[in-house]
């Protein structure tokens, strides 16, 4: 029975904030920054696909183009998760314990 008790005293001190604080630093704020870094390396292959396709060939600057454009959506997508993070941090009062 002392297990039983532990374990509901351990549910018993969850509140949301402490629930809010653990998703958003176990699970959002490491993919939001791989997903960031990851949009600006397909970014960045769009400028080279860009600068090689400079040399000669239409169908290259055309996809340099889509690449690098699809690379900014996903940084401005990346961007504004992360302001939407930060306005549910502040409406719950636990941006002091995360860094922000």
């Amino acid at each position: 029975m002392p297990f039983i008790h532990s374990a509901y005293a351990a549910v018993e001190n969850t509140t949301v904030d402490s629930l809010v604080n653990a998703i958003i630093v176990g699970l959002l704020s490491p993919a939001i920054k791989f997903l960031f870094v990851l949009a600006t390396v397909i970014f960045l292959y769009g400028v080279i696909t860009y600068v090689v396709g400079s040399q000669g060939s239409d169908a290259k600057l055309d996809k340099g183009k889509k690449v690098m454009q699809w690379g900014i959506v996903g940084m401005f997508i990346m961007a504004s998760a992360w302001g939407i993070v930060k306005v549910l941090c502040d409406f719950f009062g636990s941006c002091s314990q995360i860094g922000f």
